[in-house]
């Protein structure tokens, strides 16, 4: 059952909007509004994106979902950005490429189009165009994409590294401790460390490898992807640890130390 035609209509009276306003802030006509509000057309990808950032819900939500049996509490969730849906097994469609034996790619997001992928990974023509690769060591059941990744918050694993991640379609399944690349929609495209606190306060608290670098909270409504962190790949040979980089090491060490020392008095 597709419940796009209905949902946008109750959402667009629930934010008090005519059909006008909805027209003008996406760039398009009230009659296209009012077709798609009636059935009387089906939706584009470029409208199911526009509707979906314009009422901050995800695109299956809008057409999986009949929002008009939500409750009132439910309602108040998704309206505040957190869609409630998030536990669903089918949530997330993404858009994918296949080889000439029909086997998902590896599809590379090099740093070029870092930029373009936070408002695009749901495009099929964006994805296309993204080079792609094969790892025959990996799951032909899950579905895996590679980041280019960029500074050193991440060290030991260097500057311009390819990191591959396997697709997480439940956030729910992310586990506290696991290294994942975040899509978000102001942090942009970010690997780190993730204590998952959907539960608790609907946020990821992100924390990188480089001790240097301090933990951060993104509330999860802001979270476009996760990708778990599988393997890496550098083409670079890393350089031996220096003599300033193990005094820092036993500098933090020794303050871990006291820390604990002085819980324990």
């Amino acid at each position: 059952m597709n419940y796009f035609s209905s949902n946008i209509k109750l959402l667009r009276n629930r934010k008090n909007r005519t059909q006008n306003d909805v027209a003008v802030a996406l760039e398009i006509k009230r009659t296209t509004v009012n077709a798609l509000e009636n059935s009387i057309s089906q939706p584009t990808v470029v409208h199911l994106q526009s509707f979906s950032n314009y009422f901050g819900i995800a695109i299956d939500t809008l057409i999986n979902v009949d929002l008009n049996q939500l409750s009132e509490s439910q309602f108040t969730d998704l309206q505040n950005g957190f869609d409630v849906f998030i536990r669903g097994s089918k949530l997330r469609v993404i858009a994918t490429t296949v080889d000439a034996a029909n086997n998902d790619n590896i599809e590379f997001v090099t740093e070029k189009a870092k930029a373009g992928y936070v408002t695009s990974f749901a495009d099929p023509e964006f994805i296309g165009n993204l080079p792609v690769f094969q790892l025959p060591f990996l799951s032909k059941e899950k579905k895996y994409r590679a980041f280019s990744i960029e500074g050193d918050s991440m060290l030991p694993i260097p500057d311009g590294s390819i990191v591959v991640g396997e697709f997480i379609q439940n956030f729910y399944d992310l586990k506290t401790g696991q290294a994942c690349i975040v899509v978000t929609r102001d942090e942009g495209i970010v690997f780190k460390i993730a204590d998952n606190k959907i539960k608790e306060n609907r946020s990821l608290t992100l924390i990188s490898l480089n001790s240097q670098f301090e933990p951060y909270s993104v509330p999860i409504s802001e979270v476009k992807e996760i990708w778990r962190f599988v393997c890496y790949l550098n083409t670079e040979i890393p350089e031996p640890e220096s003599d300033i980089s193990k005094l820092i090491k036993q500098v933090e060490q020794m303050k871990s130390d006291i820390n604990m020392l002085s819980q324990k008095i």
